[in-house]
């Protein structure tokens, strides 16, 4: 299979990714499909040619590799990541629709824009950018569980008990390599697990900002009512009706002797006045 198309394809994402979003793509290709191309094909390469059993009862040895290995670590882990990078299309896709729905517009609008910044994630771009990635968490998840239910564990037993027909008796099966067939087993369920972790911290951080975002959004709406309301009244009314307490100015740097001052010098000039 060509990763480096589906790499290139992917890329265009980040674009519209957040730095969660950056790093879960970093994470896939780095750790998970170059580890996968260069090393894990080749330790898993000689699986059906090197397994064998105690036995030369015909057909004993392919019943107990099939029931040992029920579906390919390779295979499955290359269903994993196609399952995996699909759903980033989906973002692709939607911006894509965006871009040519915004450039019909112009055309038939002279020149005026239906979206400001396509790329954006606000409205429907938001809500297909959110179940992108639960299904990508999803899938990962689900994956590990099958890889888990399958083979009972993450782990890679050096010996295998087989007593399925034809086989005369329970046999002794052996697989070749089997710590260095664990190390990579457990490396990819890390790298899944923390590909999980990416995807609900980036969905926890999209949530909350746009929480933020409608509480900010709606406190700007209640100033813009209260301002309205306040410009309508009468302007007949004294002043004095609409000002409210917080909005005279004290000057901070009056004291209380400073006031007694103050009406003390008031006093005699109201009695020159009355003079």
């Amino acid at each position: 299979m060509n990763w480096g198309a589906l790499e290139v394809l992917l890329s265009g994402v980040n674009k519209y990714s957040t730095v969660f979003g950056r790093v879960w793509l970093s994470m896939v290709f780095v750790f998970r499909v170059l580890v996968f191309v260069v090393a894990a094909q080749r330790v898993w390469g000689d699986e059906s040619k090197d397994f064998v059993c105690n036995t030369k009862q015909p057909g004993c040895t392919n019943v107990c590799y099939d029931s040992i290995f029920p579906i390919s670590h390779i295979r499955l882990w290359a269903l994993q990541l196609i399952f995996v990078t699909c759903p980033s299309l989906m973002v692709v896709g939607h911006v894509k629709y965006r871009e040519k729905k915004d450039m019909e517009y112009s055309t038939s609008h002279k020149g005026k824009h239906l979206y400001a910044h396509p790329g954006k994630k606000r409205g429907g771009l938001w809500w297909t950018y959110l179940v992108s990635l639960i299904f990508k968490a999803g899938f990962d998840a689900g994956f590990l569980y099958v890889l888990y239910y399958v083979y009972e564990g993450y782990d890679m037993p050096r010996l295998s008990k087989c007593k399925l027909p034809p086989c005369p008796n329970t046999v002794d099966c052996y697989i070749s390599r089997p710590t260095e067939k664990k190390i990579f087993t457990l490396f990819m369920v890390v790298s899944s697990a923390v590909c999980i972790l990416m995807c609900i911290c980036e969905m926890i951080y999209l949530i909350f900002k746009r929480i933020k975002k409608l509480i900010l959004r709606k406190k700007d709406q209640e100033i813009q009512r209260f301002v309205e309301s306040h410009e309508m009244a009468p302007l007949s009314h004294p002043r004095s009706m609409y000002r409210s307490k917080s909005s005279v100015r004290v000057d901070p740097t009056v004291s209380l002797l400073n006031l007694n001052n103050i009406k003390v010098e008031e006093k005699p000039l109201k009695r020159v006045e009355e003079w």
